[in-house]
């Protein structure tokens, strides 16, 4: 045979195997009537060139620390990446497939991770899987500074992005590739599925702007590939992507949308079943079998099998790679492992300090001096603040910052938080890090969407917010927090922390670093007086989300978060004095109190008892403890530009006005 038959014959096979994945994802739109199958006519060529050339990963192993991530940032192509899963050797049959976007299924409409092995991350709103990947290439690239020795690079793997016109129209891709373009991440490429079309028509509607200049002023590579279909172009171009180590990539890719289809090119085949008649012009169009439906012909079932017995290759190679690591460097091999497995060093715990009570502290000081205390023994903690470090307080004492060096643990995110918050989930995806973002609580209400993604995937991310309430003072109302506290606690597998004080800061800071899921803490500009940790077994008492710190009233039960906790234990001597006798409680975490079994519930709230809790915040999500027969003090109105102290009495969340309301409940 000589070289342009077999040249022939290799571009039939890839044909083969390009139009299989096309026409999995076809069949699965098509019978679920629900999904888009014009990304994956258009984007299977670049999916087909990484899956089964370029990329290292292995399917039997879809954990395997070192593999190359695949994003799919336009998530609305979820049934291009199934069909590439499967093709590929990981567990997902093809009876998922067949149940694309059905209840209970694998295969929901927009990835999410885990369901399908294979996911890295869940992609849904636009733009955040971009930013997400960026955060898993700043990941590789402290990891590999950290744990890397020149003859033994075990962390050196791609983080590869699949985005569209959309992704890069929402503002969360220009801060997060603003800052790639300054962290130097070399190992991050992004493939921009460049089709000139979005779901409303034309992209020259809403979308004109000059793109390549625009990454070009991030400070990428970037490049044009003009034929999405052309292999050997996109191969050429990403092997170039892959040269410059010093700048993360960008290729824009011209495809047509629904390429082949009797929609190509127009938004109508962006969002909705092609339909039956469609579908079989498509097929003829191709070359397909128009009566078979997720039909996989074998020369390319044996194809695409090609990839797993690569997999397989290249991850016992490292797994022999990282042994002879492991003998030469016992130390940094043996934390690495640790890490990677999402285990704490024993007694790490030890290192938290208890602080005495003679001097107030604000919950925000007490917290860098945890993080810095837990520092040593806790490596893996990595991240920063909104511009804010000296203000919130996240900031490692003894870190180089990453941007200078890659070893450091001090990521300045700058004035971008739904980008940071979103990077701290592709930290924490990665694996082999627990990391953090800070900023101003009422802040969060940029990062909402970030924060509600590290809940859908259980991710380790930690959110620390600062200046929780109206005590922040003279910033006024457009700085200070009213309805977030409440609003962050309806979302599921969030776990809220509003600490008293400096100890139930700590043991917030312990609960946040073992749960292995996201969590937030609502920390305190103001100092507030410090409870005696031992005394009253603050430690033990967080962990179950409520606590007594006073359990001898039995007229009325005191609750409070945060600051309030020490209004609620003066008001308290107060109504002793007055012969009312009330049992004092903190309450750090709803998340963590709702998990109490319900004897423990009934014992801190008893059923026939009035309650009174006070929240410098939004008062609805209180009644389902307090009942029928409580009260509220919190606020359900804006703040107002004052010293902190003066903003909290003029709103009524003071002493006074607890007793008041107090005694008129004990009356009832």
């Amino acid at each position: 045979m000589s070289d342009q038959q077999q040249l022939d014959q290799q571009n039939a096979l890839d044909q083969l195997s390009i139009n299989t994945l096309r026409f999995l994802a076809v069949d699965a739109v098509e019978k679920a009537k629900s999904g888009h199958p014009g990304a994956p006519l258009g984007c299977s060529p670049i999916a087909y060139l990484l899956y089964h050339k370029l990329m290292r990963y292995d399917p039997a192993d879809p954990k395997w620390i070192n593999r190359d991530r695949f994003v799919l940032s336009n998530g609305h192509a979820s049934a291009l990446l199934y069909g590439v899963l499967h093709l590929a050797g990981y567990d997902l049959p093809m009876s998922q497939l067949e149940q694309f976007r059905q209840f209970g299924s694998h295969t929901p409409g927009h990835p999410e991770y885990g369901e399908a092995p294979g996911v890295e991350v869940t992609t849904g709103p636009l733009g955040q899987g971009f930013s997400m990947a960026v955060g898993i290439a700043t990941a590789e690239k402290h990891l590999a500074a950290v744990y890397n020795r020149d003859e033994h690079p075990i962390i050196d793997h791609y983080t590869y992005v699949l985005c569209g016109d959309g992704d890069l129209m929402e503002g969360i891709s220009h801060e997060t590739a603003s800052l790639a373009g300054t962290l130097g991440l070399g190992k991050l490429i992004v493939l921009y599925d460049d089709n000139l079309i979005s779901l409303d028509g034309p992209t020259e509607l809403s979308f004109t702007e000059d793109v390549t200049r625009r990454f070009e002023g991030y400070h990428w590579h970037v490049q044009m590939v003009h034929d999405g279909n052309d292999l050997v172009a996109l191969e050429h171009a990403i092997q170039k992507a892959k040269a410059e180590t010093t700048r993360p990539s960008l290729i824009r890719v011209r495809t047509v949308i629904g390429y082949g289809s009797p929609k190509a090119g127009t938004s109508k085949v962006h969002g909705e079943a092609l339909g039956a008649e469609a579908v079989k012009a498509t097929k003829k169009n191709l070359g397909w079998p128009e009566d078979k439906t997720f039909y996989v012909p074998e020369e390319a079932a044996q194809n695409w099998a090609k990839a797993k017995e690569k997999g397989k290759k290249v991850r016992e190679e490292w797994n022999k790679n990282f042994a002879e690591y492991k003998k030469a460097y016992p130390e940094p091999a043996g934390e690495f492992e640790r890490v990677v497995k999402g285990e704490l060093a024993a007694g790490w715990e030890k290192k938290i300090p208890i602080f005495p009570t003679e001097k107030p502290i604000a919950t925000r000081n007490a917290g860098q001096t945890v993080m810095n205390a837990v520092a040593g023994v806790v490596p893996e903690l990595m991240g920063g603040a909104a511009d804010l470090t000296a203000s919130t307080k996240t900031i490692f004492k003894d870190s180089p910052n990453f941007h200078v060096d890659p070893k450091g643990r001090n990521v300045f995110f700058g004035v971008r938080e739904f980008g940071m918050c979103a990077m701290v989930n592709g930290l924490a995806q990665h694996g082999g890090l627990i990391p953090f973002g800070s900023t101003f609580f009422v802040f969060s209400d940029y990062a909402r969407s970030a924060i509600r993604m590290a809940a859908l995937m259980h991710a380790h991310s930690l959110f620390i917010f600062t200046h929780d309430s109206v005590g922040l003072g003279e910033d006024g109302p457009t700085h200070q927090p009213i309805e977030h506290l409440m609003s962050l606690r309806l979302i599921p597998n969030l776990t809220d922390f509003r600490p008293a004080d400096a100890n139930e800061t700590a043991a917030c800071w312990q609960l946040a670093l073992e749960r292995k899921s996201p969590s937030f803490m609502a920390l305190s500009r103001q100092d507030l007086p410090v409870i005696d940790a031992e005394k009253y077994k603050v430690r033990e008492g967080v962990r179950k989300g409520a606590y007594a710190l006073d359990a001898s009233g039995k007229d009325i039960i005191l609750i409070a978060t945060g600051s309030e906790v020490s209004l609620i234990v003066k008001a308290a001597e107060e109504l002793k004095a007055a012969g009312i006798g009330a049992t004092v409680v903190s309450m750090p975490s709803f998340r963590l109190f709702d998990e109490q079994d319900a004897a423990y519930k009934a014992s801190l709230f008893p059923e026939n008892t009035p309650k009174l809790a006070v929240e410098a915040g939004a008062t609805m999500g209180w009644y389902k403890y307090i009942g029928h027969n409580g009260g509220v003090i919190g606020l359900d109105r804006f703040g107002a530009s004052a010293p902190g102290a003066i903003a909290l009495e003029k709103l009524g969340i003071s002493v006074a006005h607890i007793v008041e309301q107090a005694k008129k409940l004990v009356k009832k």
